[in-house]
């Protein structure tokens, strides 16, 4: 079935993403700059290789990648809905616990709004 085909290589994809989007966000925490633009880097370094990732690994082929300008605003406007809903909940954290447990929530976090990108880049960023 597609949708089991698309959706473990996204899982494999994302996993890859969420780690580089952690290791980025904690390196810039680390080295003083704040959470809310540390996540918003972070994530779009992520959004780089996920914007390519997805077009030729999730829901096209390598030799026929899904890519394209039209693709890519409607895959901007999902990352910066995204990265809103990602840097409201780690700066929440982050300001009302500590940066550390924002480091830890932040997987989480991805993880969670991973389920929503999915269906919305099936059927509106990728189609």
């Amino acid at each position: 079935m597609i949708i089991a085909r698309q959706g473990s290589r996204f899982v494999a994809v994302g996993v890859g993403l969420v780690i580089i989007d952690w290791l980025v966000f904690v390196v810039l925490t680390l080295s003083g700059l704040a959470t809310i633009p540390s996540n918003v880097c972070s994530r779009a370094v992520g959004a780089l290789l996920g914007f390519w990732a997805n077009g030729h690994v999730t829901f096209g082929e390598p030799d026929q990648p899904r890519l394209g300008l039209r693709r890519f605003v409607r895959y901007a406007a999902a990352w910066i809905t995204m990265t809103f809903l990602s840097t409201l909940l780690v700066a929440l954290v982050a300001d009302r616990l500590t940066l550390e447990l924002a480091w830890l929530a932040k997987p989480l976090v991805e993880a969670g709004l991973a389920v929503v990108s999915f269906f919305v880049s099936r059927h509106w960023v990728y189609r």
